[in-house]
């Protein structure tokens, strides 16, 4: 039998300039890194663009991994803090290009990736502030526990399982608004 060699290992030697254990961390958790991108985004061009923009900057980024977290938290954490850095960055590029807002431009860009049969769930998420957004990716895309989801959003338990709540109430409004239930 074959021992795999642990994640934190493969980092700690990718941080050093190892190859072949950058290489097997990336070939490892290019998806998981892939449906986070895309439960965050709510779009499959954002989420591989986003994809492909972490994996192009995980070498400098290796460089902060201490290993006080599984190596996953702190993939999570670093998938999140790029999602909201190309956020900011939008949403900077509207305003200068016209005044648009973040969620309009988000908007719009739905509008067009709608052509596609999105399911509802899908289109919902995308009308939730980004911070409940995140929550939901972690506690049920990623199937985090609320501990670990907390500790990758860098907040408490409680504030995720508040979070949890608000979402639930949201949807419920969203739907009976649409008259779905």
């Amino acid at each position: 039998m074959r021992m795999e060699t642990a994640d934190e290992d493969l980092a700690q030697a990718a941080r050093d300039g190892d190859r072949p254990a950058f290489a097997a961390l990336v070939a490892r958790h290019y998806d998981r890194i892939h449906a986070l991108s895309f439960r965050l985004t709510g779009q499959r061009s954002e989420a591989e663009d986003l994809t492909q923009d972490i994996c192009l900057a995980l070498p400098a980024k290796l460089g902060s991994y201490r290993a006080e977290a599984r190596f996953t938290t702190w993939l999570y954490r670093v998938t999140v803090n790029a999602a909201h850095d190309r956020r900011r960055r939008a949403a900077s590029h509207a305003r200068a290009a016209g005044g648009w807002g973040d969620w309009e431009v988000n908007r719009r860009a739905a509008m067009a990736e709608e052509t596609q049969a999105q399911d509802w769930l899908t289109r919902t998420m995308r009308q939730l502030p980004p911070e409940l957004r995140d929550t939901v990716a972690l506690t049920l895309g990623e199937e985090l526990s609320q501990k670990d989801a907390a500790e990758v959003l860098g907040v408490s338990e409680g504030t995720i399982a508040w979070r949890m709540s608000e979402v639930k109430k949201r949807l419920r409004t969203i739907a009976r608004a649409e008259d779905m239930l």
